[in-house]
């Protein structure tokens, strides 16, 4: 439900009361969906702060995932903008743009790239076949819960890569929804109310001195 308003927001083009009276309270109500709008993203945001981890890592105690998950500085959250790897190189970037993709109804773009770096990470060649079919099941091929959008001469080299599993398996497909985040996606995130907030340098206010 929450996903829904939040594309509703985005996408609000009702015309604008032209009366003054009418123009004051149309702008108090977008403030107030704007605050209501960044208070769901700063919750979906702290969901998956607590219960994502990295696919193929052992979950650890809630202590560790908060201490692993630091709200970054405006500065650091500034980078992110640099390039599309320095988002992903930040555990709390990462979350973020997780939880932007879900609010997007299309979260299995990062899952399936973060699948694929663990994958290749994999030694063990019993490992590397039994994971190469969960991602072959879970993304590839057709009607899979989280399919992705790539082209089946691409799927149909998969199902036959799979057959002897190598680390280079997904390489292409990887390549095709990384090129995708990052030129759909990941400029909307930029744009978003969440990561916008996150960019503000707190204002520092002086109280006057008495006299």
């Amino acid at each position: 439900m929450q996903s829904v308003m939040f594309l509703a927001v985005q996408h609000d083009c009702r015309p604008m009361d032209t009366s003054a009276g009418s123009g004051h309270k149309s702008e108090e109500k977008r403030e107030k969906m704007k605050r209501t709008l960044l208070k769901d993203w700063k919750t979906r945001l702290s969901y998956f702060l607590q219960n994502s981890s990295t696919p193929g890592k052992p979950k650890t105690g809630k202590k560790s995932k908060q201490q692993a998950f630091i709200k970054p500085s405006p500065e650091e959250a500034q980078l992110w903008s640099e390039a599309f790897d320095e988002l992903l190189a930040s555990k709390y970037g990462l979350a973020a743009f997780r939880a932007f993709l879900k609010s997007e109804f299309c979260e299995e773009n990062i899952e399936f790239w973060l699948a694929c770096e663990d994958f290749k990470k994999t030694k063990s060649p019993q490992k590397l076949s039994s994971k190469a079919r969960k991602i072959y099941t879970d993304f590839i091929e057709k009607e899979a819960p989280k399919e992705i959008n790539i082209d089946f001469q691409t799927k149909t080299l998969i199902a036959q890569n799979i057959q002897e599993a190598t680390s280079g398996c997904f390489t292409t497909a990887q390549k095709r929804v990384y090129s995708l985040m990052e030129n759909n996606s990941y400029p909307r995130f930029l744009e978003s109310e969440f990561y916008q907030d996150l960019c503000k340098k707190p204002q520092i206010t002086t109280e006057p001195h008495a006299t």
